[in-house]
């Protein structure tokens, strides 16, 4: 077991002692394959026997169908939508993440608080302000950052989903079309990652290779972790 660390004073109302579970996240932008992998790395884990559970932004049950409405809505001020973020993420942290880890199971986490201040930042939030909101955060046992160049996600986009109005930044109007806007908000997201790479000691995966290739590159990455800890 392992004593938790928090970014700050942590839930000051809720005192947590021992772990026995691990935190893993993948962070990085839109269109890396983060969700790809967390699947992948999923089945892998459990096909070598661990209890994995798998979370991501949006999927508090007190904020899911809010933040779907939000965001389709296009009402909310940035700042609104920052604290709506920071309340799911509470939420799940609370509720769903940490007693999973309480119960030994391996928690995938599909992106983080990161993603959220990246985003936040590149709306004009103040960055320090951003980093003291979430101390009540709990520290994963390994970031996965990701990472790989607009070029390669804009080809991924095009070849799949296509852009669309958030992932664009459309919203803070970074360009009068989807395509240049997209380049011109990923551009700027992923300088605020960079940064919190170095900030937030990530483990940085090389996302421009291909599935195959990135999903060994993880599992060669998380592997020692689970040796080290003795959980594998």
């Amino acid at each position: 077991m392992s004593k938790p660390e928090f970014y700050g004073a942590g839930f000051p109302y809720r005192k947590i002692k021992d772990l026995s579970g691990k935190l893993i996240v993948l962070e990085g932008t839109d269109g890396v394959g983060r969700s790809t992998q967390v699947g992948l790395l999923r089945k892998w884990l459990e096909d070598e026997g661990f209890a994995v559970t798998d979370t991501g932004l949006r999927r508090s049950p007190l904020c899911n169908e809010g933040l779907e409405s939000a965001k389709n809505g296009h009402t909310f001020s940035p700042l609104t939508m920052s604290l709506f973020y920071a309340t799911d993420f509470a939420d799940r942290l609370e509720n769903q993440i940490i007693p999973a880890l309480k119960a030994g199971f391996i928690v995938l986490s599909d992106r983080y608080f990161y993603s959220i201040i990246a985003r936040n930042v590149v709306r004009g939030a103040d960055p320090l302000r951003e980093r003291h909101i979430y101390g009540f955060a709990l520290k994963p046992d390994i970031v996965i950052y990701l990472k790989t160049d607009v070029p390669t996600l804009v080809s991924r986009m095009v070849q799949g989903r296509g852009f669309n109005f958030w992932e664009s930044g459309m919203d803070i109007r970074c360009a009068d079309n989807l395509y240049d806007s997209f380049c011109a908000y990923q551009k700027a997201l992923l300088e605020e990652f960079d940064r919190m790479a170095v900030e937030y000691n990530f483990t940085i995966v090389n996302a421009s290779k291909t599935t195959n290739e990135v999903f060994n590159d993880l599992k060669r990455k998380i592997r020692p972790l689970l040796v080290k800890e003795g959980t594998g």
